[in-house]
């Protein structure tokens, strides 16, 4: 096997191997991962085989003597199809530790796909990451609905969607993402002080990309955005990203009416619900009032992982 660093020359090789992987996400297509590519120094990998057969993908950055996979990305390890088998990611592995070694890498940080993204079970990985004697450094919990074997609201959340349906809110998706953006500021300052990781600009321009995969849902009271989520579309799983709030759509139930809808008419069809983490210092803190949100519509947990591999 040999193992090539990414450059623009692998894009379409790139981007064909990660539509056929068997873990496969849009996140990782090239267009998606260079939108940011003046943040971070990209380090990806590909694998061949001896037959130089394209078999892996590492979407990843370096920061000094440090590999990630990828800071950019929720989440991202080897991309892989239904051939791989587990003893040759056992060498995947043994070859990339050399391959590391040689750039002069210290240590690689490798951040685990969700069971829950994958097509088909894709755990190749983590028994790989526990034969090298990989330390888990971190954890955070996802909150994710199974839409085939659903958990009953809590009276709280079905109060405000009550509400709202009273108050004739009307539910839609839209490209309004400007007056959207201005509600998302607004709320993420008053609540935890922050703002979007991503800019409106960024957030346009990648809706335009993957117009089937990022959209927009929103509660509107006549003409008036109260609050509402974007949305990350993949096969057989949908991650709500930025849900916000008016303290007008608090008081009519919008957010929470938007989450229904989503739940039970838009997605019914998919197979996961996820509402995405609820830690801060790297999964040692857990915000106990916005867990509590999302397991109102009945989310349960799920891991994110991120293991340390030295690399002596």
């Amino acid at each position: 096997m040999n193992i090539i660093k990414y450059n623009i020359e692998y894009k379409n090789l790139w981007n064909e191997f990660v539509k056929t992987s068997k873990n496969r996400h849009f996140f990782f297509q090239r267009e998606y991962m260079e939108y940011h590519c003046d943040r971070f120094e990209d380090f990806s990998l590909l694998v061949f085989d001896s037959t130089n057969k394209l078999i892996a993908i590492l979407p990843a950055n370096t920061k000094e003597d440090i590999v990630y996979s990828h800071q950019g990305l929720t989440f991202g390890g080897f991309l892989v199809n239904d051939k791989m088998k587990t003893e040759t990611m056992l060498e995947i592995f043994e070859l990339l530790e050399q391959f590391l070694k040689k750039w002069n890498i210290k240590k690689l940080v490798y951040k685990c796909i969700p069971y829950i993204y994958h097509i088909n079970p894709s755990e190749e990985d983590r028994y790989a990451l526990f034969r090298n004697n990989a330390k888990l450094i971190r954890r955070d919990v996802t909150t994710t609905i199974d839409l085939k074997n659903k958990i009953k609201y809590q009276e709280q959340r079905s109060r405000a969607i009550k509400k709202a349906i009273k108050n004739s809110l009307i539910f839609e998706e839209t490209n309004d993402f400007e007056n959207y953006w201005r509600i998302l500021e607004e709320t993420l300052n008053i609540q935890h002080g922050t703002k979007p990781v991503h800019s409106i600009n960024e957030i346009k321009k990648l809706a335009n990309l993957f117009p089937n995969n990022i959209k927009l849902f929103i509660a509107k009271d006549d003409a008036e955005i109260l609050g509402g989520t974007l949305v990350f579309e993949n096969e057989q799983i949908v991650h709500t990203q930025y849900l916000a709030n008016s303290i007008k759509g608090r008081n009519m139930g919008a957010l929470d009416f938007v989450i229904d809808k989503l739940i039970n008419e838009v997605y019914k069809n998919k197979k996961y619900f996820d509402f995405g983490i609820s830690n801060e210092d790297a999964g040692r803190y857990l915000n106990t009032g916005l867990i509590a949100q999302k397991e109102g519509f009945g989310a349960r947990a799920v891991v994110h992982d991120f293991y340390e591999l030295e690399i002596k």
